[in-house]
């Protein structure tokens, strides 16, 4: 923890207006929330500025405004990367590939692993396999992975809050492949790229137990449409148990009944990531 750290930090939320509207009404927490409360508590002075990059109406920082930032975090998004026809997509990738050549530390989860992919030409495209929601069970780190400073103090294997239906399927040439997947199997990458490092993974270090079990009532009915549920009820049952986990987290008979151990249920596990792309990538690019 950094109290008096005056870092600035921009979060980039890759969600369109209609879709933040959408998580308002369900009563679900915005994506840049949940970063915002991970750092009023890391780098409690930090200055953070929003930037609502899918609002086409919303003007980028370019030139100097570019590196008043110390870094960029990445939000997920419901939109589709490999749309080259939306503007609202086409112009995140140019962003982020002019943060790459000024040289800006970037982070991202879900969405942003995408983008770091894509920004530096990798390739994502939708899993065969379907969704992949609530948490990815088994995440393993490569020989790469376990050496990198991203995932350094991490266990291996560990699990991670996931909710997407399109992955990574080429890993760009100046990137590395960190940690794999069963479902997924590109789950975080380090790229460097140009000027620049983005650090990201496709699963949610942000999020806590009672966030996603929010976010999966919003998704209660493709849930059920796609197999996963027979019914919103049934879905609406699993939702009751993760709130009460997260309320409970030592109850040891709902840890066996959803599979869930102290790698999503313990902050200072789950959020390694965020602190790690502080202490190592931010703030030593900030002093030079």
């Amino acid at each position: 923890m950094y109290p008096d750290l005056k870092l600035s930090i921009c979060i980039i939320n890759g969600y369109p207006q209609s879709s933040r509207d959408n998580l308002d009404k369900a009563d679900v927490a915005q994506a840049h929330d949940l970063y915002i409360a991970f750092l009023k508590k890391y780098v409690p002075s930090a200055q953070i500025d929003l930037l609502f990059i899918a609002d086409l109406g919303n003007k980028l920082p370019s030139g100097a405004n570019l590196t008043s930032y110390d870094g960029y975090i990445w939000t997920g998004s419901d939109l589709t990367i490999y749309h080259h026809d939306d503007p609202r997509v086409t112009r995140q990738i140019e962003f982020s590939q002019a943060l790459y050549a000024a040289g800006v530390p970037q982070y991202g989860s879900c969405w942003g692993v995408q983008m770091a992919a894509v920004a530096a030409g990798g390739e994502v495209k939708h899993n065969p396999k379907g969704r992949e929601w609530g948490f990815a069970p088994v995440i393993r780190q490569t020989e790469a992975g376990r050496h990198s400073l991203l995932l350094q103090g991490k266990p291996d294997p560990f699990s991670g809050f996931v909710m997407h239906l399109d992955e990574v399927t080429r890993v760009p040439a100046d990137g590395q492949l960190l940690a794999v997947g069963e479902h997924a199997h590109v789950q975080a990458l380090a790229v460097t790229h140009g000027k620049g490092t983005f650090w990201a993974t496709q699963y949610h270090p942000e999020y806590n137990l009672y966030e996603m079990a929010r976010l999966i009532a919003a998704r209660a009915q493709p849930l059920v449409n796609e197999g996963f549920f027979p019914d919103v009820a049934a879905v609406m049952g699993h939702v009751a148990d993760m709130k009460a986990l997260y309320n409970d987290p030592g109850n040891e008979a709902l840890r066996e009944k959803l599979g869930i151990d102290d790698t999503i249920l313990d902050d200072g596990i789950r959020q390694q990531e965020l602190r790690n792309w502080i202490d190592e990538l931010v703030i030593p690019a900030r002093k030079k």
